[in-house]
């Protein structure tokens, strides 16, 4: 096994004590902001009061809450003048979220990040193309730096212009790119549209996150342009991207333990689940200098995969985010994840790049209404054909939701794109 860094081939016992040296460092540090030196002193925490891992139950939650309310920098705890860059949120209402940080802890996101994709197999001869935002948004200048770590030649194509991001990655032959599975299938079918086979084109990995998709999402992917497919995970809260990433044996995402303690909890109790148990990721920056976050409740939900990964790598691993505890909704008394719908249309060939899921209220009740982009080949102007398509989602459906949708087949692009996150959920009900 290659590693970029030596932390990667750390013992668990290694990990905990330094996870545990390091989280009484970061609590001495967090106490610097009034927030959290109020917030430690009620629960009486202090560095001393930490002697094992599970004290970190004593220290109470951060929600988001908190970090808007402390906008623009209450969370700082070191001198205006060694804070170099800010990121913020993209909330329209009310205060944002700004995470502020130090030269070192970009040097450290930088190498974080170059770790995880060293992990996947990027090297120094491979060409980039960063095809994310960039700006307020970590997620392109958090990849982007970690691709110029590992001395490749990178490519801030940023998000978008399809056109231009098929004449970059074909002129400079991009072997890797950092894309939105959504936005992956968009570039596929223009690909298509301008007559070229999206297997010829040169990418051999993608770098995949920002946004929830399923296994099968994936390897639709995989299969479409014949490449590699790696999950990532990071959120702007603890640096962006890099805090978990797959290794090349696509098993989950290992979290980098040496800079983040994870935990996972029941969203409604904020009690530990056991391993395999779906849950609420709460992350607790170990590294960070600038803002330091402690118990920071990421509503995303997922679960540890219980084991040792076959790389051999003892940085727990947890699954796929499998939404977000406010993306659940309700139809008929039953709790569904949008994350459930995708992973059942997906495994339909006919199905095509898109779907949207409507909630609506006919008067007597809640409906739900599932619009799925079906692929030119099969929209066919026999309609008992498209009927038995529609049947056989919708029975699917059923299986997995427990609630019968109703399925509207459309014509392939015909649901609106966004080159941003993709919009998966319309609730058109009436509040009352």
């Amino acid at each position: 096994m290659e590693i970029y860094d030596e932390a990667e081939l750390w013992s668990r016992d290694h990990i905990e004590q330094t996870q545990l040296i390091r989280l009484k460092s970061t609590i001495k540090q967090a106490r610097k902001s009034p927030f959290y030196r109020a917030r430690l002193d009620e629960a009486g925490i202090g560095p001393d009061t930490i002697t094992s891992l599970d004290d970190i139950r004593k220290i109470p939650f951060t929600t988001k809450q908190d970090l808007r309310d402390q906008y623009p920098m209450g969370l700082v705890t070191v001198p205006k003048s060694e804070i170099v860059r800010m990121h913020c949120s993209s909330g329209t209402t009310g205060s944002p979220v700004a995470i502020c940080h130090t030269a070192n802890d970009l040097n450290w996101w930088s190498d974080l990040m170059a770790r995880c994709m060293y992990m996947v197999g990027v090297r120094k001869d491979d060409v980039f193309q960063n095809m994310s935002g960039y700006g307020l948004f970590t997620g392109g200048l958090g990849i982007h730096y970690g691709a110029e770590r590992l001395g490749c030649l990178t490519i801030p194509a940023g998000a978008g212009n399809t056109k231009r991001q098929i004449k970059l990655a074909t002129d400079f032959h991009t072997t890797v790119a950092h894309i939105l599975p959504s936005y992956a299938l968009i570039l596929g079918e223009r690909l298509r549209e301008m007559g070229f086979n999206p297997e010829e084109f040169p990418l051999r990995i993608a770098l995949v996150g920002a946004e929830p998709y399923t296994e099968e999402f994936r390897k639709r992917l995989e299969k479409l342009f014949n490449m590699k497919v790696y999950n990532s995970y990071g959120l702007s809260e603890m640096n962006g991207p890099g805090v978990g990433f797959e290794c090349l044996e696509q098993a989950g995402l290992h979290i980098w333990e040496d800079a983040y303690y994870p935990e996972i909890v029941d969203p409604e109790t904020g009690e530990p689940v056991p391993d395999g148990v779906i849950g609420e990721l709460v992350m607790t920056s170990l590294c960070r200098q600038g803002m330091p976050i402690l118990r920071y409740r990421t509503k995303d939900l997922t679960r540890f995969l219980p084991g040792e990964c076959s790389c051999t790598r003892k940085h727990r691993r947890m699954d796929r985010i499998l939404g977000r505890a406010d993306d659940m909704f309700i139809v008929k008394g039953v709790n569904i994840y949008p994350m459930q719908i995708e992973q059942v249309i997906m495994t339909f060939d006919e199905v095509g790049k898109n779907y949207l899921i409507q909630l609506e209220n006919d008067g007597f009740g809640d409906v739900m209404r599932v619009k799925v982009e079906i692929r030119e080949e099969y929209f066919v102007e026999d309609m008992r054909s498209l009927h038995k398509i529609q049947q056989k989602i919708a029975r699917a459906l059923k299986d997995e939701i427990l609630v019968t949708p109703q399925v509207e087949l459309v014509e392939s692009n015909s649901i609106p794109l966004s080159e941003g996150k993709a919009v998966r959920v319309q609730d058109l009900r009436i509040k009352k």
